[in-house]
């Protein structure tokens, strides 16, 4: 027999089965809400996993295609790797829930979540992330919950809790808010220049309703919940703590750890750890865990500086940014192109121009998305910190960076029909010491502006951290974190936004929620800070787009035509439009309403194609004059074609202006001729004469 439960969530019905199905796995969580139907499990391995400083969680969300009626294209018709979205759905899943775990355990943790029917009223991926929270919190897996999370949409200026997938695509914002009982911990944001007032709003607006849904957990945790299991600890112990103070001293750690070269940091803690390694050489316990250990006494030296005496390890005031520099134009032959750079970290943006139809395919559980216009993709080679390591493509860190880079700017992008071309930008991370993904957020509008495209407005991001005491009242707000204080801090608060508002948020911690002062200090922040970035370096880069693509980029043109002729310019098999490309060596896209776009770097050819196309879907009318080849003799007359699958009859008395006795003896097969239409004959037919063209035309 098993417990079911239900709540009333936005609207709508959520109920959660415990004990139907799963029941081997530590937690089982059968999610229902409308027809969205999720299975989420948890589960732990017995032992902790030898020879690791960190906690090894793995966050799993299966999107299978039967849950929307559909068979995976390809060979292979069975679902492969992840998507983009999975992996960010499993992202936005673990930044909320691996803090409330225990910091010193070990034991392997699986949280899996299997979309199998997908109700588009109800997103699979809010069912999912309630799923992992409940299996969780009812399993023996330590686990500091309850927390659950909220969706808000905004449709026609108003917000719309856990939307439909319909407003969430549409509407202005999206935002993901989890919060435990009492803080909010993690937020997800895109939007379309929400006012840091409305974002506020819509933050907290979620956080209410998480609470009502962690009591609904608390519930389900106080009925069915399994008893904690116990597990060995791997915290480094006091007594090991207490040595390293006696041998490297905390004044000499400080002197170490703070100096604004990351290089000269690294070195001075080799030494240190040089210095323990020799101390320990009897203690094989010890060895096995100091890197843990220097980890942690750094930790604790650079949070009592920064939090006590507001010393940060570069220097820096509390509020103050890094040197920054920006440039454009710094790689040739490149559609377009720029660098940014804050302290040691810098990102060089590459933009890459095409036609519509090399937009990215997409095959997922939204059947209202099918493409990707606008991508953006970042990469993290081992060289930018000072390491080396095999490439093995991109990761879900690497994934995730990207994608917020491009949330960020797709609000401020042109439709399709003001300016008709897929866009790629790349970030590739020539040196990092934190927040690259900010970096990139910067270089790519700068990059996006110098290759012509004309964005809306300029966007910039910055990142806020933090640093907490004992209580909630002791914390410091860091502006511009770099790399030692995002890893030693509590907070990675990302802003990227206009002049006017924001445009993308993600918020990742360590502890166990913020408060809402803290909240609100970090986004005035990080306005400050980017409305800086974009007035006193990046508009002295470039302040506005280029008026024109560059040299090496793609033209396009479009004209429209009547949607009726489609069928004329495609030919039949495809055999009319193939045939235009292929004499003209440009990229032709037509869309369903009639808009025809033609790409190609011949400003000729591609006017040669605009005509080919115009002439095709224009009727023949008295006056008209057209120039074609001839492409078929006979006695009566010669064939011209004005333009593939586009011809017209000269009858061999108007071929002249004399009489001839034969075609063969004025026109030859390939001539080039001017003719001009004589509108129909006696029969109906339009006829064409060459004797008739105007002289003085």
């Amino acid at each position: 027999m098993y417990q079911s439960y239900s709540m009333e969530l936005a609207g709508r019905t959520l109920t959660v089965d415990v004990g139907r199905v799963g029941k081997q796995a530590n937690g089982c969580a059968f999610m229902h809400y409308g027809d969205t139907t999720v299975l989420s499990t948890a589960t732990a391995s017995e032992k902790p996993r030898e020879g690791i400083d960190f906690f090894p969680l793995s966050v799993e969300y299966e999107e299978k295609l039967y849950a929307v009626g559909k068979i995976p294209g390809g060979f292979n018709k069975r679902e492969g790797k992840a998507s983009e979205n999975a992996i960010l759905t499993s992202r936005v899943i673990d930044r909320p829930m691996r803090p409330l775990f225990p910091k010193d355990y070990r034991n392997d943790v699986t949280l899996n979540n299997m979309v199998m029917s997908v109700d588009p009223e109800c997103r699979p991926e809010v069912v999912a992330m309630l799923g992992a929270a409940i299996s969780t919190c009812i399993s023996d897996i330590p686990f500091d919950g309850p927390c659950a999370m909220t969706q808000i949409g905004m449709e026609n200026g108003k917000f719309v809790v856990n939307p439909s997938q319909d407003v969430w695509n549409n509407g202005d914002l999206q935002l993901t808010v989890a919060s435990t009982m009492e803080k909010v911990i993690m937020i997800e944001a895109g939007a379309n220049e929400i006012p840091e007032e409305k974002m506020l709003e819509a933050i907290y607006m979620a956080h209410d309703i998480n609470q009502t849904i962690n009591a609904f957990i608390n519930k389900i945790v106080a009925e069915v919940g399994k008893p904690k299991h116990t597990y060995e600890s791997c915290a480094i112990p006091q007594e090991m703590f207490d040595e390293m103070k006696n041998i490297v001293t905390p004044e000499q750690m400080e002197e170490a750890v703070f100096t604004d070269e990351k290089q000269e940091r690294e070195e001075n803690i080799r030494k240190i750890t040089e210095k323990f390694e020799e101390a320990f050489a009897e203690r094989e316990d010890w060895l096995a865990i100091l890197g843990e250990a220097v980890y942690q006494y750094q930790k604790k030296t650079v949070r009592k500086m920064i939090l006590k005496d507001h010393k940060r390890p570069d220097g820096r005031a509390i509020d103050q940014i890094r040197p920054l520099a920006a440039e454009i134009d710094l790689i040739p032959r490149v559609h377009g192109s720029a660098m940014f750079t804050r302290g040691q970290t810098q990102i060089c943006d590459v933009v890459t121009l095409a036609p519509l139809s090399e937009m990215q395919r997409v095959d997922g559980l939204d059947e209202n998305i099918t493409s990707k216009r606008y991508m953006h993709h970042y990469n993290f080679p081992s060289y930018s910190v000072g390491e080396t390591k095999p490439s093995r493509g991109p990761g879900r860190r690497e994934i995730g960076h990207g994608a917020l880079a491009e949330k960020a700017l797709v609000p401020v992008l042109p439709t399709e029909e003001e300016f008709p071309y897929a866009i790629r930008a790349v970030s590739e991370t020539f040196e990092s010491n934190g927040s690259t993904s900010m970096a990139s957020t910067c270089a790519s509008c700068m990059a996006l502006m110098a290759a012509g495209v004309p964005i809306k407005k300029m966007v910039a991001g910055i990142s806020c951290g933090l640093v907490t005491g004992e209580t909630d009242d002791d914390y410091l707000v860091l502006t511009d974190i770099q790399g030692l204080e995002d890893f030693f801090g509590d907070m990675d608060f990302k802003v990227t936004g206009t002049h006017d508002g924001i445009t993308a948020i993600q918020m990742d911690i360590k502890i166990h929620g913020l408060t809402r002062p803290i909240v609100e200090e970090a986004i005035r922040r990080t306005r400050e800070a980017r409305l800086y970035i974009m007035d006193e370096v990046m508009s002295k880069a470039i302040d506005k787009p280029r008026a024109e693509v560059g040299q090496y980029a793609p033209k396009i043109f479009q004209l429209m035509i009547d949607p009726a002729k489609i069928g004329d310019v495609v030919g039949q098999r495809g055999k009319t439009i193939n045939e235009i490309i292929e004499r003209t060596g440009v990229k032709i896209d037509i869309s369903d309403e009639g808009a025809v776009s033609i790409c190609g770097t011949d400003k000729e050819m591609m006017d040669k194609a605009s005509e080919m196309v115009r002439i095709i879907t224009t009727d023949f009318e008295e006056g008209q004059i057209l120039t074609g080849k001839v492409v078929s003799i006979k006695e009566f007359g010669a064939f011209i074609e004005f333009a593939p699958g586009k011809e017209g009859m000269v009858h061999i008395s108007r071929i002249a202006k004399e009489r001839i006795n034969r075609v063969e003896d004025v026109l030859t097969l390939g001539d080039t001729v001017t003719c001009i239409c004589m509108g129909k004959d006696k029969m109906g037919r339009i006829s064409f004469s060459i004797k008739d063209v105007p002289q003085n035309r």
